[in-house]
């Protein structure tokens, strides 16, 4: 008991935040009731659009012709992009991106019409019936040959950091060389869809699976020519979106909008599989050319990367992806003589987008592959290289973009992850196999993470909630994030339910709103539960500081000793049930709402010279893999992967293990299995399941062990929690340098395999015969 004889609950006692509560839709998924936006109830007159694509990758359209579509069965209408009636672009920061070609199209698959029919199916045989004639151009498929033809989206960008030359003049050895990063389709469960209803005096409510439900209003407001208080987005859960579904939504909620005001009907449009795979961009393949100066003792001394990427055919958000790849090829690395470039290529491809990870994958594998290849050339096991090179406590912690590091555990870290997974033992043991092992080959590998926690842009760093406390006492919140499977909701309910001391049971989250919550930021950037939560936990404050004014005031005492706990107000000695201090506030008339708002502190960053304090804060990681290869087929199966994740103090450790796990297995996809193919023409080949391998449940290891390390983050973030969305993704890096470990065993270590990403059986059979001819010259 205090002095005013109130319990002392603290934290030990009774906490909301940091236990291991299961999905808020959990039962609702496992029984089938969870609402996506195709299972919303139909209204009655509801239209199904479909969109008319494009067979060429570079040309102008010389005539087209729709009679076809438009006799065909069920059809109400077709339309093009003279029908829309305000602004044909879809474009989230360069209106480079239109709704409808008009006239040219920039890659085999852009939509030049919007059929409207009574069926799905309907609309979908419409759309194969056009004729159209075009008149090819010249087309650019790769980043390569964006490169040399200084094809751009955007102009290149470069990033240094002290006299790159001169210290490479100065170091006793150096490498070169290059690389490639393939790219990776999102496919995400449930695929891109708008249900688009109209309303009285203009208005339009657009149902639609999208991480960035603010944008999508703004693109259908112009669309339509309207302002966006005409406009209302909402979307209650995503099956998947990890970054598909931040910017390129846009294309499927406009055009729905645009044939439902066109018809003041309903219209929903859902992508099949194979068209949406065709529309839509994936993450960024990058392709690098480096060069590194180190010393004997392997200590990186100079260092310069060109990477240039395929941005597609319009801008995107390949210029902030780009930013944050040159931000983060550091990783965990002092670099104190360093030159990055990097360039965002134009191509007659799919306008490449956001991907879990958002450019930090991209950037960060390039140096460990340098890594590698120095440890390589001098006879060392590459941690003790990469051991070398970290980031250091007091000196040798500013990046090159200039923010200080102050939060840095890495070495902490991965000498834990060293001790646990047996590294050293198991490294000595797999020697041992190989040497007898003239076939199957294991290999091992540990690679680290740093990677930053804030949106590129400043002020997207931003967030909005609701809370409403009823008379009854249960909580309502609603915020600005959107729920994709990542358990958003769920931390935000904790910390609401936390802050005012009751049972998560009594909080509930609604749909998010633009109608609600306005002016909000994508759920993207692994902000989603730092943004969201503070300004909810904002808004509950203010409710519970309010209820404490009043409780005081009933009961005695100062406001400042009213404690929330367990579902009990402590005041004056007394135990007040929540819900009665509830009723009696009301009867009051005590405000029991609140909005709330977070923005984060301390951002700040420099387009031009690439200089700043770009993140909130830092999280970190290591992971251990180990892998056996088959050299005669290039066939490979994972033994093992050991992986230590930062979450900082937790929301939720349960969903954070769960996260950690399924980034591991889609990086590990993107780096091993999942292979983008266009053919000549420009057409993506790999566009269904049966041709695009994502991992399944036979490429997870056996034996996985995920664990949290155990910190506190060192800025005030919510709790004192970390980002886990994006940076447990880089942890598979461990799966394709142990991959290249194997190989690299078949010439006794002595040879560097020149292995691109993904590491397929086909890429695995060349970097072996690479190693055989190199061993044999």
């Amino acid at each position: 008991m205090n002095d005013a004889g109130t319990p002392n609950l603290g934290t030990a006692q009774w906490n909301e935040v940091g236990r291991a509560r299961p999905h808020e839709s959990a039962v609702l998924h496992v029984l089938g009731q969870a609402t996506y936006t195709d299972d919303i109830p139909e209204i009655a007159g509801t239209l199904h659009a479909a969109l008319g694509l494009s067979n060429r990758a570079h040309a102008r359209i010389t005539a087209i012709d729709l009679e076809q579509v438009a006799a065909s069965r069920g059809v109400v209408a077709v339309l093009l992009a003279q029908d829309i009636p305000g602004t044909n672009d879809c474009g989230p920061i360069i209106h480079d991106d239109p709704i409808l070609a008009d006239g040219l199209v920039q890659y085999l698959g852009q939509p030049v019409f919007i059929v409207v029919a009574d069926s799905h199916d309907n609309a979908r045989r419409a759309a194969k019936l056009a004729k159209v004639d075009y008149e090819d151009l010249p087309a650019i498929l790769t980043p390569q040959a964006a490169r040399a033809a200084a094809s751009y989206v955007l102009p290149p960008m470069r990033l240094a950091r002290g006299d790159a030359e001169n210290a490479f003049a100065r170091a006793p050895c150096r490498a070169k060389g290059e690389l490639y990063v393939g790219g990776q389709e999102q496919f995400y469960l449930e695929g891109q869809i708008a249900y688009a209803i109209p309303g009285e005096d203009r208005g339009m409510h657009v149902y639609c699976s999208t991480q960035h439900p603010s944008e999508m209003q703004h693109v259908v407001a112009h669309a339509l020519g309207l302002h966006s208080h005409h406009v209302v987005v909402e979307c209650r859960r995503m099956g998947g979106g990890f970054g598909g579904k931040e910017s390129q939504s846009a294309l499927w909620a406009s055009a729905a909008a645009i044939a439902a005001a066109r018809l003041r009907r309903p219209v929903k449009l859902r992508a099949d599989r194979d068209d949406d795979m065709l529309v839509t961009g994936k993450r960024h393949c990058f392709h690098y050319e480096y060069e590194v100066g180190y010393d004997r003792e392997g200590r990186i001394v100079a260092a310069k990367v060109d990477m240039v990427t395929r941005a597609g055919y319009s801008a995107d958000l390949s210029g902030p992806v780009a930013t944050r790849a040159v931000c983060h090829f550091d990783n965990t690395y002092y670099l104190s003589d360093v030159e990055i470039r990097a360039a965002c290529g134009k191509t007659n491809t799919q306008s490449n987008t956001a991907f879990r990870g958002f450019g930090g994958p991209q950037g960060a594998i390039a140096i460990e592959y340098v890594i590698d290849e120095i440890a390589r050339n001098l006879g060392r096991d590459p941690l003790d290289i990469r051991r070398l090179n970290f980031y250091g406590r007091l000196e040798r912690n500013v990046t090159p973009y200039g923010q200080t590091i102050v939060d840095n555990v890495i070495h902490e870290l991965v000498a834990e992850l060293e001790e646990t997974s047996d590294y050293r033992a198991r490294r000595v043991a797999i020697s041992e196999y190989n040497r007898t092992s003239p076939v199957l080959k294991k290999g091992l590998a540990i690679t680290p993470v740093k990677f930053g926690i804030a949106f590129n842009v400043t002020h997207l760093n931003q967030a909005g909630a609701l809370v409403h406390v009823y008379v009854d006492g249960s909580i309502l919140v609603n915020h600005g994030g959107t729920e994709m499977g990542q358990g958003i909701n769920t931390k935000v309910m904790q910390v609401v339910a936390h802050e005012l001391g009751v049972d998560l049971e009594r909080v509930r989250a609604t749909a998010t709103n633009t109608s609600k919550v306005a002016n909000t930021s994508a759920t993207a950037a692994s902000t989603g539960a730092d943004l969201n939560g503070k300004a909810a936990q904002d808004a509950a404050r203010k409710i519970r500081d309010r209820l404490a004014a009043f409780a005081a005031a009933q009961f005695g005492g100062e406001a400042s000793e009213v404690q929330f706990a367990a579902d009990t107000v402590f005041v004056a000695g007394r135990e007040v049930p929540f819900s009665e201090l509830v009723a009696k506030a009301y009867l009051a008339r005590v405000q029991l709402w609140s909005d709330g708002f977070y923005a984060t502190p301390g951002l700040h960053w420099d387009p031009k010279t690439m200089n700043g304090h770009p993140f909130s804060y830092y999280a970190y990681g290591a992971a251990v893999s180990e892998v056996v290869v088959d050299t005669l087929t290039g066939e490979w199966k994972l033994l093992r992967a050991d992986a230590l994740y930062d979450a900082g103090n937790s929301l939720n450790p349960a969903i954070d293990i769960g996260q950690v796990e399924g980034a591991f297995i889609q990086g590990m996809g993107w780096l091993t299995t999942e292979e983008l193919w266009w053919n000549p023409a420009g057409k993506l080949m790999t566009h269904a399941p049966s041709t695009y391998k994502i991992p399944g449940i036979s490429d997870c290891p056996e034996d996985f062990r995920v664990r949290l390390f155990k910190n506190r983050n060192a800025e005030d973030s919510i709790h004192r929690s970390k980002a886990v969305g994006e940076p447990p993704l880089l942890l598979p890096f461990s799966v394709f340098f142990a991959i290249r470990d194997a190989i690299s065993a078949v010439g006794g270590h002595k040879v560097n395999p020149p292995l691109n990403a993904p590491a397929t059986c086909e890429e695995i059979l060349k970097a072996v015969a690479a190693v055989e001819a190199a061993q044999d010259a």
